[in-house]
C-alpha cells in the first residue's frame, strides 16, 4: 500500500490493521548511540491508548510496546528500529452487520472504489488504531529532540465549541480532556459525557507548541516546514485542517500588524508562527488543527450498502466521543517526526 512511509532523512514506515493481529512501525535513520529503551516509549503509549477515562473509548489496548531491532544494551545501534504492538481486545464481530454498508465519515466507500476489497473489521488500516505506531515512532524522534534541546507540547484547545482562555502547562495532563485552562476543561468533560450519552460525537481544536528550534531548520520551496508539519497534521484520519502562527486571522490583518518586527532581543511578535519562507526563525513554532466530530454514532444515520441501496445505519462498538483527549499525543509525534528529520536534513546540508 502506497502512502505508509513518512519523512526523508528520519524515515518511518507503519503497518497493521485495528482488528488484525498487530499493528507496528519500522524506523530507519535513527542516530546510533541515543540512550532509549521501552519504558521510555512506553510513556507516550500509555497517553495515547484507548480507556482512560469516561471521554475516551472503552476498549482495552495496554498498547505493550515490543521493540525487535535497533537497540543494543540501551542504546540505539543506527540499524532500522523495529516496534510491534500485538492487538488484544479486538471485536470484530461488532462489525459484522454493517459490513456491507458504508459507515458515513469513515472511509469504507473510498477504500471500496481504490482498492476493490477492504476490511471492513474497525476501519481496518484507516482505523485510529494505526496512530499508535505513529506515537511509538515519535517517542524515538522526541528522545533525540531533547538532546537537541526541543520540546515538543500539543494540548486540547477547543472541544464542541467550549474554548480554553488560559494556558497552564501543568495541568495537561491532569485533566481527562487534556485542556491547559482547568475551568474549560470541565466544561469540556461535561459536554462530551452529555454527548456520548445521547450516543453523539463532537470535535474540537488542538494546538502544538514547539520550542527550542534553532533559526535556518526547513526547506525552501516544496519542502517548507509549514508544509511538512501540515502534511503531517493532515496525515492523521481525524484532521480536518491547520492554521500556522496567526492562521486564518491573518486574513484580517494589515501588514503592518502582522509582519513581526524585531529588535536586538529578536522577534517583537509571532504572527508568523515561528516559521518564515518554510525556515525556522528560532522563536517558538505553534500551529493548531481541527479535529472533526468521530465518525462512528450510534445514532441512526441514513446510507447505503454495496448493493446500492439505501439503508439506515447504527454504529455499534467502543469508540471516542471526541477524539481530542487522545490526539493529542498523535500531534505531538508527528511533529517530532517532521523536526527530527529537518534537523537530519539541515546537518547533511552542512557537512
Amino acid at each position: 500500500m502506497a502512502g505508509s512511509t513518512f519523512g526523508e532523512r528520519f524515515k518511518v514506515t507503519t503497518f497493521g490493521e485495528s482488528h488484525g493481529v498487530a499493528v507496528g512501525v519500522i524506523i530507519d535513520g535513527v542516530t546510533p548511540g541515543i540512550e532509549i529503551d521501552e519504558s521510555y516509549i512506553q510513556v507516550q503509549m500509555d497517553r495515547r491508548k484507548p480507556g482512560q477515562s469516561s471521554v475516551t473509548t472503552p476498549r482495552k489496548e495496554y498498547d505493550k510496546i515490543n521493540i525487535v531491532s535497533g537497540i543494543f544494551e540501551g542504546k540505539t545501534t543506527g540499524a532500522p528500529m523495529s516496534i510491534i504492538l500485538y492487538n488484544k481486545d479486538m471485536r470484530p464481530e461488532a462489525y459484522s452487520d454493517i459490513k456491507n454498508s458504508f459507515r458515513p465519515g469513515h472511509a469504507d466507500f473510498t477504500y471500496l472504489q481504490k482498492y476493490g476489497h477492504r476490511d471492513h473489521r474497525g476501519s481496518g488500516r484507516a482505523s485510529g488504531r494505526e496512530t499508535a505506531s505513529r506515537v511509538a515512532a515519535g517517542a524515538v524522534a522526541r528522545k533525540s529532540l531533547e538532546g537537541r534541546g526541543v520540546s515538543v507540547v500539543a494540548f486540547t484547545k477547543a472541544i464542541g465549541g467550549i474554548t480554553g482562555e488560559t494556558f497552564d502547562e501543568t495541568i495537561i495532563e491532569k485533566n481527562a480532556v487534556r485542556a491547559a485552562d482547568p475551568i474549560a476543561a470541565e466544561k469540556m468533560i461535561q459536554k462530551v459525557e452529555a454527548l456520548a450519552a445521547a450516543g453523539d460525537s463532537c470535535g474540537g481544536i488542538v494546538e502544538c507548541r514547539i520550542r527550542g528550534v534553532v533559526p535556518g531548520i526547513g526547506e525552501p520551496t516544496f519542502d517548507k516546514l509549514d508544509a511538512e508539519l501540515a502534511k503531517a497534521m493532515l496525515s492523521i484520519g481525524a484532521v480536518k485542517g491547520i492554521e500556522i502562527g496567526s492562521g486564518f486571522a491573518a486574513a484580517e490583518m494589515q501588514g503592518s500588524e502582522h509582519n513581526d518586527q524585531m529588535d536586538k532581543n529578536g522577534f517583537k511578535t509571532n504572527h508568523a508562527g515561528g516559521i518564515v519562507g518554510g525556515i525556522s526563525t528560532g522563536a517558538e513554532i505553534v500551529f493548531r488543527i481541527a479535529v472533526k466530530p468521530t465518525s462512528s454514532i450510534s445514532v441512526p444515520q441514513q446510507t447505503m450498502n454495496q448493493a446500492g441501496e439505501e439503508t439506515e445505519i447504527v454504529t455499534i462498538g467502543r469508540h471516542d466521543p471526541c477524539i481530542c483527549p487522545r490526539i493529542v499525543p498523535v500531534v505531538e509525534a508527528m511533529a517530532c517526526l517532521v523536526i527530527e528529520d529537518h534537523y537530519k536534513r539541515q546537518a547533511a546540508l552542512r557537512a
